[in-house]
């Protein structure tokens, strides 16, 4: 599922080279913080967030029904 969250964020960033990904694997959900430098921020959220809403459609409709749920949040980078 991963690879599916990185190859839909770097389709969209310009500055791949500073995308970074945190993965947190709670009891019922994995949590996936993917971070931006502040120029690729609006590119991957879209407009209204449209491009980030659909990331996230797609991870739920990816995730086969008996595993654990993806939760996808996307934060700039701290510099």
């Amino acid at each position: 599922m991963l690879e599916l969250i990185k190859y839909i964020v770097e389709t969209f960033a310009e500055e791949k080279d500073k995308i970074r990904y945190e993965v947190e694997e709670a009891e019922d959900a994995i949590n996936v913080t993917v971070y931006l430098a502040d120029s690729d921020m609006g590119k991957v959220i879209g407009k209204q967030g449209k491009i980030a809403k659909a990331l996230r459609t797609l991870v739920r409709s990816a995730t086969p029904r008996e595993s654990k749920k993806y939760n996808v949040e996307i934060k700039e980078i701290e510099e």
